[in-house]
């Protein structure tokens, strides 16, 4: 007997079931995005590892990108995240496009991370941007947008909160302690690893990177005042923006919020499962007005967030609100009785689905309560036979699969019959 041959480590297989819970998430994302106005796009699944050496991060440059050297000796790799591609895109036409431009996505990505609950090698991710304004307003339009999904999932406020902070803020308070523009970075991934490290280790990695210890101490200070953001103009105009957009209640200020990737500029925030005892990432996103020119465009301010299907998908599992698994899209079976009927079967079919109904014919000739064994199965609501007796009758027998109840219609009439049937339900 040959060997299985294992999927690779961190990919993913998707069974109708896990399909049917991918695709939920993706109407759902769509919907929110349409909502506001955003239109569907996408990038190369392939891309120079030169776009995100100098955008994204050293760590996910090193560590998480899958890179590899092409046949012509180029370093490439699988997309880790969008946005580049998206200021690469855009710069490439931007003459051409109308702006403020709203662009949503939702595709397929890879970082070679260790694989554990929660995070795969590879997953989905929807993201969302606005190019070319800036104002908190714009900000908050991209959160309510984030809020729209978790509403329409049947996430509520008191099991996901989307937290906020601003760079220009904390900047602002470095400028304050005394840190210099240089290792203002250092800190800001000193902040972001707060929640994931002892505190005595946390501190001592703080002086590591060259704070002295009153500044630590302010600092920490600094990162339990959740009114700070009153002192922010921006935020204070996010805040009201959130109010009028009616998704105030799903957001918070959190100063520990900084996002680890070096192109953002202003508004910051993440999405959290705050259900238990630790919060899990949802998403995240922020403003970043100097991407484009880093592409070669000119300057255009921006802002988006991206959220990936694997968290998602496991919370809605959790909470219950994973939509139920139908095992077949098609709720009519038309039987094949044998051979020589079988053109009968196949033309009963195709009027159906004429009739822009869905169905599923069984392929061969089989006995009866087989195929309505089949058909029970997958959960099909109706089963229909056109054998020798009706086509002499000039009927269609219908069998309803849930109430067991078998009637005889007028061949004319099927079309009528069936919808009849299938509306009660």
């Amino acid at each position: 007997m040959a060997s299985k041959i294992l999927p690779v480590k961190g990919t993913r297989e998707f069974y109708p079931e896990q399909m049917a819970l991918r695709n939920f998430i993706y109407e759902n994302a769509r919907a929110a995005s349409q909502a506001f106005g955003y239109q569907e796009w996408d990038g190369p699944f392939i891309e120079s590892l030169e776009l995100y050496a100098a955008k994204s991060g050293e760590e996910l440059v090193k560590k998480q990108a899958f890179t590899f050297t092409d046949r012509g000796g180029d370093l490439v790799t699988l997309r880790p995240e969008l946005t580049p591609s998206l200021a690469r895109m855009i710069a490439a036409r931007q003459g051409e496009l109308v702006f403020p431009l709203r662009w949503w996505s939702f595709g397929p990505f890879w970082r070679y991370e260790q694989p554990q609950k929660g995070r795969s090698r590879e997953f989905f991710q929807w993201n969302v941007d606005l190019i070319g304004a800036n104002s908190p307003e714009a900000d908050a339009e991209l959160i309510a947008v984030a809020v729209t999904f978790l509403r329409s999932v049947g996430l509520t406020p008191q099991r996901t909160r989307i937290l906020v902070n601003d760079r220009r803020l904390m900047n602002a308070q470095f400028e304050a302690l005394g840190i210099p523009p240089e290792q203002r970075m250092d800190v800001l991934t000193l902040i972001d690893r707060r929640s994931k490290m002892d505190p005595a280790k946390w501190e001592a990695y703080a002086l590591e990177i060259g704070l002295t210890p009153d500044q630590v101490k302010h600092l920490k200070e600094l990162l339990i005042d959740e009114s700070l953001w009153k002192t922010s103009p921006e935020l204070t105009r996010l805040f009201d923006a959130l109010e009028a957009l009616s998704v105030r209640d799903y957001v918070a200020f959190d100063p520990n919020i900084t996002r680890g990737l070096l192109y953002y500029t202003g508004t910051v925030f993440e999405g959290f499962d705050v259900s238990g005892s630790v919060q899990r990432a949802i998403l995240g996103g922020g403003r970043y007005d100097n991407l484009l020119a880093d592409v070669g465009g000119q300057p255009l301010p921006a802002c988006g967030f991206a959220m990936g299907d694997v968290v998602i998908g496991i919370i809605l599992q959790e909470a219950g609100l994973a939509p139920a698994f139908i095992p077949s899209p098609a709720p009519i079976l038309v039987t094949m009785f044998d051979d020589d009927h079988c053109l009968h079967t196949l033309r009963l079919s195709s009027e159906l689905r004429t009739a822009g109904l869905k169905v599923i014919t069984y392929p061969e000739p089989a006995r009866l309560p087989k195929q309505f064994k089949f058909a029970d199965r997958l959960k099909i609501q109706l089963a229909l036979t056109i054998g020798p007796d009706e086509i002499a009758q000039g009927v269609v027998a219908i069998k309803d699969l849930r109430s067991g109840e078998q009637t005889h219609v007028p061949r004319a009439e099927v079309v009528h019959a069936v919808r009849t049937l299938l509306n009660r339900s």
